[in-house]
């Protein structure tokens, strides 16, 4: 007798669930099939990541409750937010959340809604400043008849970083001239002290060795093994050391290259960077360069100079970069490198994107000066470049103008800004009126 087995609905609907599970779970776990889940595009802040979908997102697809604090918390407290949560956890201020629950960070910047996401990744609205302010013509005429949305205005206001465009700051810098009389960014300070070169040098490739004797690394006493052998490894001999073994040495610098662009993917435990995962435009010779130390600065020679401006270059191809050598700051750059201008007048890409900042040092009990290696970090908001970078060489009047001119900073900052920011203004108009009224005051009635 011959036997049949046949299917049962049971046992059918099984085997499709756990094949389309596995179907499911397959996609999921490469690059190409997880972008199929994506609910939609990514905003350009978090691009890079949007395929490590645990960076934000629980097992269940909810938000983490922390996970914007992870990345930007500490970023907002050195700003002092204008708007912590805690200004509307207060219970005096309860009626504010009836305009604005901005006690959790996806109500303003929500992911994957590229129709109504607007500049800095803000998804609301653009009258939300208008929701809890409606009446501050009465505290200052001069905001009187503005438009709604003009309150993020360049120049004006920003949500949660106003460190740079308060008004008592802008007060004190508002009668400064264009150009500073001895326009000079800080000169950046070695903490290493120089050792003598081995005798015999090390054994290799010629070129090799000769980069590494002109190098600082070479002047710190930095030798081969102490990058190719780095760390608690039982490789022998690592060919091509990464971001992790300059770590050993450089942990602030690699803390910022991973907080930014550049290196987040790293950060987030992704493959690294690449000029063509870009949404700006980027050469075609550098499309698939993957971004890592060794990417600006050359393995062997350190060429610091060469990282500042040429590394940048031989990637970025959008309006701003390639305008870059037809601009005064570029001759400014290349007087300093020729000699013939003293050190800190120079202005490479580095010394806006990548700002030289002090720090205590409490190895050497000294102040010395190093490089934000994250190169976004003052361009959220670009307001942020004013105290950074800019009135270094400028006064604040040119500069919140020149940052509010778009035209201009595509074309590398070639002339003087034809923009006009009223920041400066309004704030004169106040102070007269204060003085009008305090007069009058005081005169005899």
């Amino acid at each position: 007798m011959k036997l049949r087995f046949k299917w049962k609905p049971w046992a059918l609907w099984a085997a499709v669930f756990w094949g389309s599970a596995g179907l499911a779970a397959s996609l999921f776990y490469n690059d190409t099939g997880r972008k199929f889940f994506l609910p939609g595009p990514t905003t350009h802040g978090h691009h890079q990541i949007e395929l490590k979908c645990s960076v934000c997102h629980t097992p269940f697809g909810g938000v983490k409750n922390d996970a914007c604090n992870q990345c930007h918390g500490a970023e907002l407290t050195a700003a002092r937010d204008s708007h912590p949560v805690s200004k509307f956890t207060d219970p005096r201020n309860a009626d504010r959340l009836k305009s604005l629950d901005a006690l959790h960070c996806v109500t303003c910047h929500a992911e994957h809604e590229p129709h109504v996401t607007h500049e800095m990744g803000v998804t609301q609205p653009q009258d939300y400043c208008f929701h809890c302010h409606a009446d501050i013509a009465k505290e200052r005429p001069t905001h009187k008849g503005l438009p709604f949305n003009s309150c993020a205005a360049s120049g004006c206001h920003n949500f949660h970083d106003n460190t740079a465009i308060y008004e008592d700051f802008i007060t004190k810098h508002m009668k400064e001239s264009a150009v500073r009389p001895k326009p000079l960014v800080p000169v950046r300070v070695l903490v290493a002290k120089a050792v003598p070169l081995p005798d015999p040098l090390p054994a290799g490739p010629a070129d090799v060795v000769h980069d590494w004797a002109a190098s600082a690394h070479a002047r710190a006493g930095v030798s081969c093994i102490d990058c190719h052998q780095a760390g608690k490894t039982s490789v022998m001999w690592i060919p091509k050391p990464g971001v992790e073994s300059c770590a050993r040495c450089h942990a602030a610098e690699t803390a910022g290259f991973k907080a930014g662009f550049h290196g987040m993917r790293i950060a987030a435990g992704l493959s690294p960077m690449t000029p063509a995962m870009a949404q700006i435009p980027m050469k075609p010779s550098a499309a698939h360069r993957e971004l890592s130390c060794n990417s600006c600065h050359a393995a062997h020679r350190t060429d610091t100079r060469f990282a500042a401006a040429e590394a940048c270059m031989q990637c970025h191809d959008d309006s701003h970069t390639l305008a870059y050598k037809n601009s005064p700051h570029f001759k400014l750059w290349q007087a300093e490198l020729a000699g013939t201008a003293p050190a800190g007048s120079g202005v490479s890409c580095a010394t806006c994107h990548l700002p030289r900042k002090s720090r205590y040092d409490e190895n050497t009990d000294t102040t010395i000066v190093t490089v934000e290696h994250n190169q976004n970090a003052n361009l959220r908001p670009n307001e942020k470049m004013i105290r950074t970078v800019c009135l270094d060489c400028h006064g604040m009047p040119m500069v919140l103008d020149a940052l509010a001119d778009r035209a201009l900073i595509d074309r590398n900052f070639d002339s003087l800004p034809s923009a006009h920011v009223e920041s400066i203004d309004m704030i004169l108009q106040r102070k007269a009126a204060k003085r009008s009224q305090k007069t009058n005051n005081t005169q005899p009635q």
